[in-house]
């Protein structure tokens, strides 16, 4: 273990809880909810209008994609609402990193066809693959899987010293 690093669960505990309190967390918590909200009603509007117009293989395709769409939103909104419990005390960091609260259904979650699909369509998928990737990067960087080294990630690490050296 590296000098005035805490045992590595209390450390990530910390990251965990850190990020958790941040001006970061609430700009993404927000932008998810937002635009699952946004979703929702073009899906349930205009979006449910502009598929009728579609060929019967771009309407397939368009259902393929919105439940896609749905999934993506729905895994990003879950994690989001785990860091949000974790922030008010009502999860503890460490039941965080549990697999069944990690961002999930990445198979589903990633690629899209897009050939002959609404505009609208087009810009949440787009959106929400963005969001997806930022939370999953996140995800990853915050739940550091206990076989690998804490120094592993050196902007971490740094983070770490900085954070024994001054305090939280």
């Amino acid at each position: 273990m590296t000098e005035g690093f805490a045992p590595s669960g209390a450390w990530r505990a910390d990251v965990i809880a850190d990020f958790a309190r941040s001006e970061l967390f609430d700009r993404t918590f927000q932008e998810g909810m937002d635009l699952v909200e946004e979703t929702a009603g073009y899906l349930d509007g205009s979006g449910r209008q502009e598929s009728k117009l579609l060929s019967r293989s771009a309407a397939l395709a368009y259902a393929g994609e919105s439940m896609r769409l749905t999934t993506r939103l729905m895994q990003v909104a879950s994690w989001l609402l785990v860091q949000r419990a974790v922030r008010e005390g009502d999860m503890p960091p460490e039941s965080a990193r549990e697999d069944r609260y990690r961002l999930g259904a990445e198979d589903i979650c990633r690629g899209a066809t897009t050939e002959d699909l609404p505009a609208g369509l087009l810009v949440l998928l787009d959106r929400s693959e963005r969001l997806y990737e930022r939370v999953r990067h996140l995800d990853r960087r915050m739940y550091i899987e206990e076989s690998e080294p804490e120094d592993a990630n050196p902007v971490l690490s740094q983070f770490g010293r900085l954070q024994a050296a001054f305090g939280a």
